[in-house]
């Protein structure tokens, strides 16, 4: 959640930051529900104290052989009283928490306002690459090279899924090595966590309860699910130290890792979304770090930089984008993509968002850091893709295919593969 204390003091920063992401917000409204959540909470304990102190005399009075009766009459008006006033006190702690609970993080100051129509490119790497022969697109070119089964998948599970089969499992499986690789070699620490979670983890990442309805729920009922697949490791990772206070000196912690991703959001309904390029099923490998306010900027610059590295390493023309407000996700205050060239749809393709949720997550889940001197305090967190491999694998093989429609594997990835060269029949 939000800082309270930050709507108190700068109601105004709030409303106008908030208004980037297009949410709308009475907080004169909210600032009374506070004010008299606060006037109600101490005549709640004010009467609380009254009560005990009366049952304390009751108390002394029997011990000592005298007269309660005017003791209990007045014990049972404030019991009374004490009922009524809580009552009004859950009813606005309920409104208060419905106010706060689903409010997204506040932008960084720099972050555009709007949809991802104000998305802003930070810079590009490499050229488009130009063909002199009619370049065929990432689902041609997986089907003939026997990479990639989308009829038998649709067949095992239904639309939005797919089958990686010879070259092109091993070629799946090479890019999560290369990336585990690179990771490992940087002092990251590798998690296998489990795929299944808790409601808890949804809340504490911020998902729910808005997005509960998005997820494939395992267990849940109607008030949303109790157990659901994880639709990203960072659901997972950011609930690691949920409810644990971590000493300063241990940040920052740094955390990789793998699951599949598993995602309601539908697959094949458009051009755009042909292939792999969305589905309810991919394979990512995340980054994660818990961090102190002072060290996450250069946690953030650290992953952004990784990211960029991996996807150069695979020889691929890409570039970096500054999202929009409303187009990223309410958890985070600030979001870089990723993306990479798709020559097919003339467009760029996110394969790593890198964000920086400041306290909110640890806000939802609890997780604070002792400093060396001082109170405890809540913990920064950020993640980023590093990498999503279902939009990778399209780019691979367009960008790089060749005249007789094989595809170099990147030189990065060989020493995974039996083959330096995806051909037709090869690797079936």
């Amino acid at each position: 959640m939000l800082d309270i204390n930050l709507i108190r003091t700068q109601p105004e920063y709030v409303r106008t930051a908030l208004a980037k992401r297009a949410v709308p917000l009475d907080i004169d409204a909210f600032l009374r529900l506070d004010h008299e959540l606060r006037e109600v909470r101490g005549e709640v304990e004010r009467l609380r104290g009254e009560r005990n102190a009366v049952s304390g005399e009751i108390a002394r009075r029997q011990r000592a052989g005298e007269a309660v009766e005017d003791l209990r009459a007045q014990a049972k008006l404030l019991v009374e009283q004490l009922g009524e006033t809580e009552q009004r006190m859950r009813e606005r702690a309920e409104a208060h928490r419905a106010f706060l609970e689903p409010l997204p993080n506040v932008p960084d100051d720099d972050v555009p306002a709007g949809g991802k129509e104000n998305n802003e490119v930070v810079h590009t790497v490499g050229r488009p690459p130009r063909f002199a022969f009619p370049p065929k697109d990432h689902v041609e070119l997986a089907g003939e090279l026997g990479l990639v089964d989308h009829r038998r998948g649709a067949k095992l599970a239904g639309s939005g899924y797919w089958v990686y089969r010879g070259n092109g499992a091993l070629l799946e499986w090479a890019l999560l090595n290369y990336f585990i690789e690179a990771h490992v070699r940087d002092g990251y620490e590798f998690v296998l966590p489990p795929h299944v979670l808790t409601y808890a983890a949804g809340y504490a990442a911020g998902q729910f309860p808005k997005f509960a309805d998005e997820v494939f729920t395992v267990e849940g009922d109607e008030r949303g699910p109790g157990r659901f697949l994880l639709p990203t490791a960072e659901t997972a990772l950011a609930s690691l130290h949920r409810d644990e206070t971590l000493p300063e000196a241990e940040l920052p912690k740094r955390y990789f890792a793998y699951t599949p991703s598993y995602r309601k959001e539908a697959g094949a309904h458009r051009a755009a979304d042909r292939g792999t390029l969305r589905g309810h099923q991919f394979n990512k490998v995340e980054m994660f770090q818990f961090t102190t306010p002072d060290q996450a900027q250069a946690a953030y610059d650290e992953l952004l930089g990784k990211a960029e590295r991996l996807v150069a390493g695979l020889g691929l023309h890409y570039r970096v984008s500054r999202l929009a407000a409303g187009d990223m996700s309410g958890a985070m205050a600030r979001t870089f993509d990723v993306e990479v060239w798709l020559p097919s749809l003339g467009t760029y393709v996110e394969v790593s968002s890198v964000s920086n949720a400041h306290d909110y997550q640890a806000r939802r889940g609890n997780i604070r850091y002792l400093p060396r001197q001082g109170k405890s305090a809540y913990i920064h967190t950020l993640n980023a893709s590093g990498l999503a491999t279902s939009r990778l694998l399209p780019a691979i093989l367009e960008q790089h295919q060749r005249p007789d429609g094989t595809v170099p594997v990147p030189e990065v990835l060989r020493k995974w593969m039996p083959c330096e060269l995806l051909a037709p029949n090869a690797g079936r």
